[in-house]
């Protein structure tokens, strides 16, 4: 996909290698076509099980009652494809560099766009949404060149915007997702815990398989130590004049405590949570997805 900014040559070589197995069944996973038991007509003879009231009667083996006087039903292996919902939070604090060369959005827009070329390319559908306290835009899923032609465009017209409802936009987003797949939620985060995961219950409801990447500059980790600072609120537009010095401990507390409360909602609820730094290469993600 040449003379995209976020999908460098550089980078389809390395992902050339790229692999993914399914660590969980979701109607497949990340390996190109995948197996479900779903019942039906379908690829490849799976078993027989009894027929109970109710079952196609179309399934119905008749050489087998012929033979046996029972009625059992084939059931068969479908191949399925993965759906790879992306979310990506584009509102305004994503919009912060911490002084270093790639704001938070860049590094998550390298990131949707590679894992879009590799979901495409395994022939596969993805789908994207940009966010802030609002859906911006929505590619429904799809697995052709042209609809990731269309996600890569979305991705470098992109720029920050208002503040974070991550909560909400999973909320209305629900209706969107017809069948279960992926959901991969790129953002800072900056949303009440409780909330976040109050609006994925239902994703985990319907099987989802969830991935909550967590990206964060360093000095958003834990402040740098410098002179008296203006700190602006990138979403509200609040300043703060003090002393990082001053702020350091608290701040620190205040953080471990944010990333503390998301991890342990993402166990207790069985979703993957990870926090990432910008200075990490964004290949580093994709160990989430591998086994």
């Amino acid at each position: 996909m040449p003379g995209h900014r976020y999908l460098r040559p550089e980078d389809i070589r390395k992902l050339q290698t790229f692999e993914f197995a399914p660590r969980a069944l979701v109607e497949g996973y990340l390996s190109g076509k995948h197996r479900s038991r779903a019942r039906g007509a379908s690829i490849e003879f799976h078993d027989y099980r009894q027929y109970t009231p109710g079952d196609d009667l179309k399934l119905i083996d008749w050489r087998v009652f012929g033979r046996t006087d029972r009625h059992v039903l084939r059931t068969f292996e479908q191949e399925t494809n993965l759906e790879c919902h992306i979310f990506l939070d584009s509102s305004a604090s994503m919009g912060f560099d911490g002084g270093s060369e790639i704001s938070k959005l860049e590094y998550s827009s390298f990131f949707a766009a590679a894992l879009s070329y590799l979901v495409v390319r395994n022939g596969d559908r993805v789908s994207l949404q940009l966010f802030d306290d609002k859906i911006r835009e929505y590619f429904p899923p799809g697995s052709t060149g042209s609809h990731l032609n269309q996600i890569l465009s979305a991705l470098e017209r992109n720029t920050p915007g208002n503040e974070t409802s991550l909560a909400e936009a999973l909320r209305k987003s629900q209706p969107l997702l017809k069948r279960r797949g992926i959901l991969a939620v790129v953002s800072d985060f900056f949303d009440d815990p409780a909330e976040i995961f109050s609006a994925l219950s239902p994703y985990i409801h319907r099987g989802f398989k969830i991935h909550l990447f967590h990206i964060l500059t360093p000095g958003e980790i834990e402040l740098e130590q410098r002179g008296l600072t203006t700190y602006l609120d990138l979403e509200t537009k609040g300043r703060l004049i003090a002393h990082p010095a001053n702020l350091k401990q608290r701040y620190k507390e205040a953080i471990d405590d944010h990333v503390g409360n998301l991890r342990q909602l993402a166990n207790r609820r069985g979703a993957d949570y990870s926090l990432h730094r910008t200075t990490s290469h964004f290949f580093k993600l994709f160990d989430r997805l591998v086994e």
